[in-house]
């Protein structure tokens, strides 16, 4: 089952979910916990006890990712589509690339240092890409949308990695497949959508080409080329990243006190 199908589940969904928000410590990372943990849950407010959420003060979530990117919005202010520039990569591409442990100093509750981050996105990538993800001298890319291969993410379990992206103007990802954590990760700091495609776009897209992703189709359409392709649905993560990440959504849903 892939990662993004597991937290369409609902019951997948809310055991991820109960699980990041439930907690006696506060870890380093939601790397810790398990999202396919078998258990249902029906509601998660009988399993929240205010005097012990703890949120990670290292990570300073956006409001909403639609400012990342030229997006459309429903009357109800949702994010229904992204618009612009894409950056193709490859297989594998670790979280050392997406951010070298160098830069991980960096605070992101600290506007500054949030601004910093960005400047720093992808810029580990090899040689071999030779077009720079963000230009030297710049905070934000003029790459919104990032295309990827397979196990996008993979390594180490730094929430950097999601918000530096994020930093960099990154409104969505869309990958033949992610690293399970990398994944979470996007989801509950809510700066990416991390979408899953069908097929292998990235053999067929390339760096600059113009897109659109659809959310509510489960579609990206590659104006460049006039091809279209076929995502896997975000599902209940959609929510929780579309209102500023996990504390964010528990805020909104009346979890945890606003």
């Amino acid at each position: 089952m892939s990662t993004a199908a597991s937290l369409a589940n609902p019951t997948t969904f809310s055991s991820f979910l109960s699980s990041r928000l439930h907690r006696q410590q506060a870890p380093a990372s939601i790397s810790t916990f398990n999202v396919f943990n078998s258990t249902a849950q029906r509601s998660f407010k009988p399993l929240i006890s205010q005097s012990i959420l703890v949120p990670n003060p290292t990570v300073s979530c956006h409001a909403s990712v639609v400012a990342q990117a030229t997006s459309d919005s429903s009357p109800s202010g949702s994010a229904t589509s992204f618009h612009g520039a894409c950056y193709v990569v490859r297989d594998n591409i670790d979280t050392d690339q997406i951010i070298p442990a160098e830069y991980l100093t960096l605070v992101p509750s600290k506007p500054e240092e949030y601004k910093k981050l960005g400047s720093y996105a992808l810029i580990g990538l090899p040689e071999s890409y030779e077009t720079r993800f963000v230009e030297p001298g710049e905070y934000q890319s003029k790459y919104s949308i990032i295309i990827a291969g397979d196990n996008f993410g993979c390594g180490s379990s730094r929430e950097h990695a999601p918000v530096a992206l994020g930093a960099a103007g990154v409104a969505a990802v869309v990958a033949e497949s992610y690293a399970r954590i990398f994944f979470r990760n996007s989801v509950a700091t809510g700066e990416i959508y991390p979408l899953e495609s069908e097929v292998r776009v990235c053999d067929e897209c390339k760096t600059g080409d113009v897109v659109t992703i659809e959310l509510e189709k489960s579609l990206l359409i590659n104006h460049t080329t006039g091809k279209e392709y076929t995502l896997k649905p975000i599902g209940d993560a959609g929510p929780v990243i579309e209102a500023g990440g996990i504390f964010a959504y528990a805020r909104k849903a009346g979890m945890i006190p606003a």
